[in-house]
C-alpha cells in the first residue's frame, strides 16, 4: 500500500491504519531512546550523545503531532510540519551553540559508553527507518517524519565514528565535530520541511511532486 494506492499521482497523506500503527511503534522507540541516551550522555560527558538524545525527544513529540493531525485539512497538516521545521532549526542552533561552549570545557568523553549507546541508538533508528520505509513519500507531514528518522540513523553512525575517534585520539574534538555535523543536518532537514510545508500552507494543497523528492 504505497502512495500510489489512490491513483498514480495521489500524494500519501497518512490516512492508513497501518501507517498510524507504525508511527505509534516508532514514537515508543524514540521516547525510550531519549531516556537511555540522555542518561548515558551525562554519564559519558558526551555532547554528541546528548545532542542525539534531544533529537529522539524532538522526534517523539513531532511524531505525536504528526499522528494527531493525520486526516486534518492540508493547511493544518502543513502548519504542524512547519512547526516541526522550526523546532528542528532551534535544536540545530542549540546543539551548535552547546558544542562551541563545550570546546572550552575540559574533559574527554568516555568513548566506551558513547560507542555502546551509539550502537543501541543506531539499532533503534534503523528499526524506525525500516518500519516507515514504505511511507517515506507524501505530504509535508508524512515527509517530515521520514526525514527525521533518516537523519537519526545518519546521526547515530556519526556518534559511533566519534566514539572511535575519541578513543583513538584521546581528545574531545571528534565528539564536538560530530555534534556540529548533526546540528547542520538538523538545519538542512528543517529547511526542506519548512519549504514544503510553507508551499502547502500558501496554496492550501499538497505540494505537487512531493512524492518524488528523494
Amino acid at each position: 500500500m504505497s502512495a500510489d494506492c489512490c491513483g498514480q499521482n495521489a500524494t500519501f497523506e497518512g490516512l492508513s491504519a497501518d501507517y498510524k500503527r507504525r508511527l505509534r511503534v516508532v514514537i515508543a522507540i524514540n521516547a525510550s531512546m531519549f531516556l537511555v541516551e540522555m542518561g548515558a550522555g551525562a554519564l559519558a560527558g558526551s555532547q554528541a550523545l546528548q545532542a542525539d538524545a534531544l533529537d529522539f525527544l524532538a522526534d517523539s513529540a513531532t511524531y505525536g503531532l504528526s499522528l494527531a493531525v493525520i486526516g486534518a485539512a492540508v493547511a493544518t497538516r502543513a502548519k504542524a510540519a512547519f512547526l516541526k521545521g522550526i523546532s528542528l532549526t532551534l535544536m540545530g542552533l542549540w546543539v551548535f551553540g552547546a558544542t562551541v561552549y563545550h570546546v572550552f570545557v575540559l574533559g574527554v568523553p568516555h568513548a566506551e559508553v558513547m560507542g555502546a549507546v551509539g550502537f543501541l541508538a543506531l539499532a533503534a533508528n534503523v528499526a524506525s527507518v525500516l518500519i516507515l520505509m514504505r511511507y517515506k513519500d507524501g505530504d509535508s507531514n508524512v515527509r517530515s517524519v521520514w526525514l527525521c528518522s533518516r537523519n537519526d540513523a545518519i546521526g547515530n553512525v556519526a556518534v559511533m565514528i566519534a566514539a572511535l575517534a575519541v578513543w583513538v585520539t584521546a581528545t574531545r574534538w571528534p565528539d564536538l565535530i560530530v555534534a556540529a555535523i548533526m546540528a547542520s543536518l538538523f538545519l538542512s532537514s528543517s529547511a526542506q520541511i519548512l519549504r514544503q510545508s510553507w508551499r502547502e500552507i500558501r496554496t492550501g494543497e499538497v505540494a505537487a511532486g512531493a512524492q518524488h523528492h528523494h
